[in-house]
């Protein structure tokens, strides 16, 4: 009974349906009242979505150990308060947790490792205050980790296990007080992750009696990366440059320092780069210009400086990409560079100035250059004779001496050849 008109409370009569499989009132607006405790008396509900109304008061405790055949359970975007129902049961089949957009506090609970199918965690949008859940990272099919716009806090330390987040595709902790250095070790266990294949999709789906209904569908190829409006410190790693997939990334609003590293030039699918509001230094690398997806690119606010990237799609973006950044010059901000800094117009892949490491160890492209100048010239000045004289002896003399050589060469070779064959 989704999406329609709905008013009221949720009448009790529903949850003497024992049987029921699946109880879908998404999308009722004014939809009000609390969530009775006697909805765990659906001992065999599958699919419980309540999202996108008006209900208020606290979440039966029950929810987290009424039944094994829970699957996916969504009370998102409602106005549910307290704190989330905890324990969750061993054994569990809850794959999909959705309880973003309400005013739920408290802490996570650390029983949530229980359900081990779990592929969605969204808790968005609260007002859970606790430090990183650490033990998250053991949940072995998690795809899905939204625990942006909370009041998370404390350092984001490197994994404790190897197979942390093994399948993690999407990791948004955005908007909470997380401080300390960016979590290398975590970037380490995504590389694998990080991986482009187009031909598969995250789905999950209910299915009884022949009957399957498709909750949610998530692209897989879709790898977000989003640590923003935080606290973090220091420097962005090198090594951000493996996560080959990634194609929206964002460490923008924290107090990073040091450089942009090149090798995010490398983030062959990044669509979207906002690394604004930070204290970074130094150039704009000119590897970026590589990104033939970036579509969206926020760079303003930092302390950057030297002329911006020009050529290709790089071209395309405004002033406001850029702002904020007294140093930088060229387009499309107003300050031209000087000649002595001119933008490169295309990125390379070795130092300005360093022939070597394009052309080995041997001539550098001016004693090329002059050689081949050279050449054309003397070329040009003896076909000039040879026509203008018509027949030089001297010069078809040497031609007439070499093609003789050639051709006595060329019957020795056929001699030898056939007292061989003799």
């Amino acid at each position: 009974m989704s999406k329609n008109n709905l008013h009221g409370t949720i009448p009790s009569s529903i949850f003497k349906q024992e049987n029921l499989e699946a109880l879908v009132l998404a999308s009722n607006s004014k939809l009000t009242g609390e969530i009775s405790s006697s909805i765990c008396k659906l001992k065999f509900v599958r699919l419980l979505d309540l999202s996108n109304n008006s209900l208020s008061g606290f979440i039966p405790q029950c929810l987290g150990n009424f039944s094994n055949s829970l699957s996916i359970l969504n009370l998102g975007m409602n106005n549910l308060q307290g704190t989330i129902f905890s324990p969750f049961s061993k054994g569990n089949n809850l794959g999909y947790l959705n309880l973003n957009g309400n005013e739920l506090e408290g802490k996570i609970p650390s029983s949530i490792i229980n359900c081990t199918l779990l592929e969605v965690l969204d808790l968005g949008n609260n007002k859970i205050e606790d430090t990183f859940p650490y033990f998250l990272e053991t949940l072995p099919e998690l795809y899905v980790l939204v625990l942006k716009s909370n009041k998370l806090q404390g350092f984001v330390n490197s994994s404790t296990t190897n197979n942390s987040f093994s399948k993690l595709r999407i990791l948004d902790i955005s908007n909470n007080s997380l401080s300390g250095p960016l979590p290398i070790g975590y970037f380490n266990n995504l590389e694998a992750k990080m991986t482009y294949n187009p031909n598969i999709y995250y789905m999950m789906a209910v299915t009884w009696e022949g009957f399957e209904t498709e909750f949610t569908k998530i692209q897989s190829t879709r790898r977000i990366l989003d640590l923003s409006n935080n606290k973090f410190t220091g420097e962005i790693p090198e090594l951000i440059g493996k996560l080959k997939a990634v194609q929206q990334l964002n460490f923008s609003h924290n107090s990073l320092t040091g450089h942009i590293q090149s090798s995010i030039g490398m983030l062959t699918y990044l669509e979207s780069l906002d690394l604004s509001s930070n204290f970074l230094t130094g150039r704009i690398p000119v590897q970026l210009a590589d990104l033939t997806f970036l579509g969206v690119l926020n760079l303003s606010h930092n302390q950057l400086e030297g002329p911006i990237p020009t050529g290709k799609h790089f071209n395309t973006f405004n002033a406001s990409s850029f702002e904020g950044n007294l140093g930088l010059c060229g387009f499309p901000m107003p300050k031209e560079c000087n000649s002595d800094e001119a933008p490169p117009s295309q990125p390379s892949n070795f130092h300005d100035g360093d022939d070597s490491k394009f052309f080995g160890e041997g001539f550098g492209w001016k004693a090329v250059a002059l050689g081949y100048g050279c050449g054309f010239v003397f070329g040009v000045t003896m076909g000039y004779v040879v026509f203008r004289t018509r027949k030089p002896a001297w010069f078809l003399k040497v031609v007439e001496d070499q093609w003789n050589l050639k051709a006595r060469r060329t019957k020795k070779n056929a001699r030898r050849k056939g007292a061989r064959r003799n």
